[in-house]
């Protein structure tokens, strides 16, 4: 399975581990990828999509909710 996120594109990062006597070792920075259930055309869909992604996803979703009028 594929560790990019389809909503922000974020990949690992590679790079290398630093000990103290400064000997370098390849290591790789995973995406935190989380598996959520989102709804697409009124069907229950299951994705993979990084944190930040699933912040986004809420974020536009709080933003096309409608909005209820206040009661006075």
């Amino acid at each position: 399975m594929s560790r990019t996120c389809p909503v922000t594109g974020k990949k690992p990062m590679s790079g290398k581990n630093v000990s103290h006597s400064m000997r370098h070792t390849c290591r790789r920075w995973n995406v935190n990828m989380q598996t959520t259930t989102i709804v697409v055309d009124g069907k229950k869909q299951k994705i993979r999509v990084s944190a930040a992604g699933l912040r986004t996803l809420r974020k536009n979703a709080k933003a096309k909710a409608p909005v209820a009028e206040e009661a006075k």
